[in-house]
């Protein structure tokens, strides 16, 4: 048999049964996890007519995403906030990541930016981007 000596300082560490280690486990897991963003996930496809970009946004309102084109550019942002914890509830585990997104995408020049439809439906924002003819960057005008 082997006899272990814990030293007083490390004492309040060590947890007295399995059930105690199991709730200091759930509390420090939960309590140590900071809200540092998260990275939605987006499906993006052509179709003849449009490109279509679908992004997973679950838990979200419509008000907290905003969705921006510029330059060839389109933005969708927002927040996910994480509920606050109450009284009659305590967090045992948390898996859903919270905080400020961004995603950026470079869209081809035949992008129609006045023509784009956002709609936010079952968690899940649906863009769709019309196509248009390829733009003319230079071209003669005859004066009359």
């Amino acid at each position: 048999m082997t006899v272990v000596k814990y030293h007083p300082l490390y004492q309040d560490r060590m947890p007295q049964t399995f059930s105690s280690l199991l709730d200091n486990f759930f509390n420090e897991a939960v309590t140590s996890r900071k809200a540092v963003g998260f990275t939605p996930q987006v499906d993006l496809w052509e179709t003849k007519e449009a490109y279509a970009v679908e992004v997973a946004l679950p838990g979200l309102k419509k008000e907290d995403i905003h969705v921006e084109f510029q330059e060839g550019v389109l933005t969708v942002s927002g927040e996910r906030k994480q509920r606050e914890e109450s009284q009659e509830q305590k967090y045992r585990r948390v898996e859903s990541n919270y905080g400020k997104f961004s995603r950026s995408f470079q869209l081809p020049e035949q992008v129609d930016g006045a023509a784009i439809n956002a709609q936010f439906e079952n968690g899940v924002l649906h863009i769709s981007l019309l196509k248009v003819e390829v733009k003319v960057v230079k071209h003669q005008i005859s004066v009359k």
